[in-house]
């Protein structure tokens, strides 16, 4: 067994490692704030931006990925193209849901007040993943998709040995609440039911962010004014972006809580301090098939088994992630212009 004095020297020095981080992103307007958590990050390094569809279509939210990149001066961190539709499918359409919460661009209808000339890199997004992994440790290494798991799935598929040699932090899911796409299925595990069942069912390490968190987390119009006040087109963009979520979030949430949730930010936030979320352990799977096709529960063929795989956030510290999280973008926004 670990002494104590050794387990808290070891904590300690995970804390202190630089994350290097990979976002996988259907860059929508959380998945934009979740960009610009990381960005405004001194502890985070953030080495590369997979794509995929989800929100948005694939090529739609490798633009925003670009275009926000150039609006924050960082266009030296590569943007790579991932699988364009479901695991189990040729083609991908949006769904009518995404168009209305996100905007017909991905970002509220408001545009990016910045337009990159590069385009995305060469390299696909499945294997920059699978050389990012078998690069870096991975006490070094965070992947943190914030929409379908079929990149990663694809990735696992491909080069089986990098299972073990990365550390996942997702948002989707839930455990303890309703989907938000009907009372079973949350809506990035709706994409790909079949990929993130696969996923859950290696022995990845894997950290879920799902709505038994996601939806205690809050921006709110204060929070968007704060951005607004700071003078620059970055903030004004970002306030401008939230407010159409927060608009359309009351306009359509029954249990409208007086803000947007911050779903894609919160995994973001834990995949560079654990500390912000409690978890509970336990071996999921995702129902592939039947009426309640999409739902993230525990896998009856794997109840006693251990250790487990899947570590699932039930309780959140949700004052002090909102306070660094608009702390975070506030400096990012008087940054650039």
């Amino acid at each position: 067994m670990e002494d104590v004095s050794d387990f808290s020297a070891r904590k300690l020095m995970e804390r202190d490692i630089m994350k290097k981080i990979i976002l996988d992103l259907d860059t929508g307007i959380d998945d934009t704030l979740a960009l610009s958590y990381i960005l405004g990050s001194e502890d985070a390094e953030l080495i590369g931006i997979t794509g995929t569809y989800g929100n948005v279509l694939l090529e739609t939210g490798i633009r925003n990925d670009l275009n926000l990149l150039e609006m924050y001066g960082r266009p030296d961190i590569p943007v790579f193209k991932g699988v364009p539709h479901p695991s189990d499918a040729d083609s991908f359409e949006v769904p009518d849901s995404s168009g209305i919460f996100h905007g017909r661009n991905g970002t509220g209808n408001v545009e990016v007040p910045a337009t990159a000339t590069r385009q995305a890199s060469d390299k696909s997004a499945v294997d920059f993943i699978i050389e990012s992994a078998r690069k870096y440790s991975k006490e070094e290494l965070v992947y943190v998709p914030t929409g379908p798991s079929t990149n990663i799935d694809a990735a696992f598929v491909k080069a089986p040995d990098i299972v073990d040699k990365l550390t996942i932090v997702m948002m989707g899911g839930a455990l303890t609440q309703p989907g938000n796409c009907n009372p079973y299925m949350e809506a990035n595990i709706s994409m790909d039911p079949k990929a993130s069942n696969r996923m859950f069912s290696t022995s990845a390490d894997i950290t879920m962010i799902g709505l038994d968190v996601t939806m205690q987390a809050l921006m709110t119009k204060k929070d968007t004014q704060a951005l607004r006040d700071v003078g620059t087109k970055a903030g004004a963009f970002l306030a401008d972006m939230t407010d159409y979520y927060i608009d359309i979030s009351e306009e359509t949430d029954p249990a409208f809580q007086g803000g947007c949730n911050l779903h894609d930010p919160l995994a973001a936030a834990v995949a560079l301090d654990p500390t912000l979320v409690t978890t509970f352990p336990i071996d999921l799977m995702v129902e592939t098939e039947g009426p309640s096709i999409g739902r993230t529960i525990g896998d009856p063929t794997r109840l006693l088994s251990q250790p487990k795989n899947t570590k699932v956030a039930l309780g959140v510290d949700a004052e002090r992630f909102t306070s660094q999280f608009m702390e975070r973008l506030l400096k990012l926004a008087a940054t650039v212009d």
